[in-house]
């Protein structure tokens, strides 16, 4: 039997990251991989909406084109980032940006390369949001990890500190006492998809 999808949350909005390039990979953008036959980015997508985001914002770089012809991301807001060369930390800034007039009191951000974390471990970091000062982290035998959610009001700090590759890490590493971290290890793997060693990790489907 096939559970009952998550209940809405109109306050919490979710930001996937899916603008990488896969240099590591050979310079396929890591949006278009697949995993059992479905894009990584319509499964990343999937599982915030699953858990319960609404809208999700869909953050886009290296082959966007491809993307916008070829994903099922009906309902997401896709974002351009015409900056990804620079580093997730320009796609955090666009995808936390683009939220500014939606109503959204906090943001769930994920990560296109993760496929072993899907709508369980989201709704559970969901499930820990409490207004806008909320600052939560999955966490995987205690050490955190992705999906992250990031109340309003920390918003403006993560923009200022996001540079490069480091995302939120250096905010979250100075507000580090203010975390909650929810143990997500019992439902999802936190691996990444980086090295072409990595591509073992994919079930067949392949690359687009």
């Amino acid at each position: 039997m096939t559970p009952d999808p998550a209940p809405r949350h109109p306050q919490v909005a979710g930001v996937l990251l899916a603008a990488g390039g896969g240099r590591r990979l050979g310079g396929r953008p890591k949006a278009l991989l697949r995993h059992d036959g479905v894009l990584l980015v319509e499964r990343a997508a999937g599982a915030l909406r699953e858990a319960g985001c609404a809208p999700v914002h869909v953050v886009l770089g290296a082959g966007a084109e491809e993307v916008r012809a070829y994903a099922e991301l009906g309902g997401c807001v896709l974002v351009d980032n015409p900056g990804w060369g620079e580093g997730m930390g320009s796609s955090l800034r666009a995808g936390l940006q683009s939220l500014g007039g939606t109503g959204a009191r906090g943001a769930l951000v994920s990560l296109v390369d993760q496929p072993g974390i899907g709508p369980e471990a989201h709704a559970r970091v969901l499930g820990a949001f409490t207004g806008e000062t909320s600052l939560v982290s999955a966490a995987y035998g205690g050490r955190r990890g992705h999906p992250v959610l990031l109340g309003a009001a920390h918003w403006a700090g993560v923009v200022e500190a996001a540079r490069g590759d480091q995302g939120a890490r250096a905010y979250l590493r100075q507000h580090s006492a203010e975390i909650r971290l929810v143990e997500c290890g019992d439902v999802a793997e936190p691996y990444d998809i980086d090295t072409r060693e990595d591509l073992g990790r994919l079930r067949p489907g392949g690359a687009h």
